[in-house]
């Protein structure tokens, strides 16, 4: 690849990385059939790595010295290249890149809101947002994240199809959904990525994900059957069996011993050190490969009141203290969240079909992966906060 992308902007306009990218783009690039659609997507990803005020088709085309956004257009609709096929090589690119020898990492499961306006973007509606915190005019996708010592990245995604939508034969058909692709739920869209990623080479510590996920039994059972230590976030009506009776978490919390509990840090946050009040109970038989269930709870130090539950699958030995601390980690898929939406233009595209959904979110998952990478290599590899025991 040359110095210059196209006229009038260099590699140095986006940082003093060619070598790494050029090395990035030897793999990436074979995803891609044609001449020039290798070309354009690779403009594409330096594009969304350098100083656009807004990564939209104008300002991205300007920004690439193209006279109109037809190019980029082109790309992310008409063009002929599989993005799932780029995904797959995000995969590979994470686990060269991200992992320390004996480091298995972790997985971290949690959507996204993509605020819209009017009704004709794949899989748009009136639906609740935790970005916004409200109900608003959006599209849901559901991430996978990966972090370790090295990084974080997002590797995968999946968009949200909700009932409606799936009901809209003319909807579905405008919007360019493919005839195969049926109703999900959440908990299944985040199986089948985690599916994805166990079966291609991905054995982490442990599996994150909030209470929309882990207060579904299914999703629970599929990482029980694989083996799959976890850390999930319940309600506090999720049920568990005790010495034969089901309580209720709140009520087991209220009933744990004061001298089960105790106080650490799990990390920084915006205001300084993250301290809870956390207690751990084991319960039940352990399930098949030793891995024994737990029960933890998160308390706030200045108001007890607000706590948060957790069901978790542990190996032999593990402690609440470790729980606590895998807990923790789930954070680094909210800062994936926010660096790719600030820097790598995630929500920044005006796609309205379902692939071109598909092909800008992972194109710009992959800016992220290497700017991760990238950033990481800079700091001499600098540890993140701990994620291993």
């Amino acid at each position: 690849m040359s110095g210059k992308i196209s006229q009038g902007l260099s590699l140095n306009d986006v940082g003093c990385w060619g070598e790494d990218f050029t090395a990035l783009w030897k793999d990436v690039g074979n995803r891609f059939r044609r001449y020039d659609t290798r070309g354009q997507a690779s403009r594409y990803v330096q594009g969304l790595l350098g100083n656009v005020e807004r990564k939209n088709g104008w300002q991205m085309a300007e920004y690439l010295g193209d006279a109109t956004p037809y190019a980029v257009q082109h790309l992310l609709g008409r063009a002929s290249w599989d993005a799932d096929a780029v995904r797959d090589e995000i995969f590979r690119y994470v686990q060269q890149h991200m992992l320390a020898l004996g480091e298995a990492g972790i997985l971290i499961v949690d959507e996204t809101g993509f605020l819209k306006k009017g009704h004709k973007s794949a899989c748009v509606q009136r639906q609740y947002s935790g970005t916004a915190g409200r109900i608003e005019n959006c599209q849901i996708g559901v991430f996978l994240a990966f972090a370790s010592s090295r990084g974080r990245a997002l590797i995968d995604r999946e968009l949200y199809l909700p009932k409606g939508w799936n009901e809209d034969a003319a909807r579905r058909e405008e919007a360019a959904i493919p005839l195969e692709v049926a109703f999900a739920t959440k908990p299944q869209l985040a199986q089948r990525m985690l599916e994805r990623a166990l079966e291609n080479g991905f054995s982490p510590e442990w599996v994150l994900a909030d209470e929309i996920y882990g207060s579904d039994g299914k999703f629970r059972r599929f990482l029980e059957e694989r083996g799959q230590a976890y850390v999930l976030a319940v309600s506090s009506q999720q049920r568990i069996w005790m010495a034969f009776r089901q309580k209720r978490v709140d009520a087991l919390a209220k009933e744990t011993p004061a001298d089960y509990w105790f106080r650490m840090s799990v990390g920084d946050g915006a205001k300084g050190p993250r301290v809870y009040d956390w207690a751990g109970i084991s319960f039940g038989a352990p399930v098949e490969g030793g891995l024994s269930r737990w029960a933890l709870f998160r308390r706030s130090v200045e108001k007890p009141e607000e706590c948060a539950y957790y069901l978790c699958l542990a190996p032999a030995g593990a402690s609440g203290r470790e729980l606590a601390q895998a807990a923790g980690q789930r954070r680094h898929i909210e800062c994936c969240f926010e660096a790719a939406k600030q820097e790598t233009g995630l929500d920044e595209y005006e796609v309205r079909s379902w692939h071109g959904w598909y092909r800008h979110i992972t194109l710009s998952m992959l800016a992220l992966a290497f700017l991760s990478v990238v950033r990481s290599q800079a700091n001499g590899k600098k540890k993140m906060p701990t994620l291993s025991h």
